[in-house]
């Protein structure tokens, strides 16, 4: 039995000890947005937080989470990066998406204000096929700009 956090709920979860956190979060605990793409951790399509750190759930053995905090992106929102990725129309297709947003989102804790290359190389480890990265560059970088205060 391992104990942890998801999305700041307390879970208990009696899956195999080496079983990916993928599976007991797609098929255990209903979360869908972390994708599978590759199985390897190399695409970026399921990464995580997991106490602060972006990491591909593919390859996350759920016996290394004990005691720890998972954020998944349905316990993300809001924040400023989904907001940018919507204003910039960053996604295409979506697939890649959660995993950039959940990275992005951790860059931001970060380094409050990157630029666009700390976004690309932050960004380096996730494959986007439809070839929106230069948008999804912008949408990080526009959800670091400090917000203007409004005069109401």
């Amino acid at each position: 039995m391992t104990q942890f956090l998801v999305n700041g709920v307390p879970r208990q979860v009696a899956a195999d000890p080496d079983t990916p956190l993928l599976y007991v979060l797609r098929n255990e605990l209903g979360l869908m947005g972390a994708r599978f793409g590759c199985g390897l951790g190399l695409c970026g399509a399921c990464f995580v937080h997991v106490d602060g750190v972006s990491v591909p759930s593919c390859d996350t053995p759920v016996w290394s989470l004990e005691g720890k905090s998972v954020v998944t992106v349905e316990g993300l929102t809001p924040h400023p990066v989904q907001q940018a990725f919507l204003d910039e129309q960053a996604a295409q297709c979506g697939f890649c998406v959660t995993g950039i947003v959940m990275t992005a989102a951790a860059l931001l804790e970060r380094d409050p204000h990157p630029d666009e290359t700390a976004v690309a190389t932050a960004l380096d480890r996730h494959l986007c096929r439809c070839g929106a990265q230069q948008r999804m560059i912008r949408a990080v970088v526009q959800a670091g700009r400090p917000q203007e205060a409004s005069d109401g």
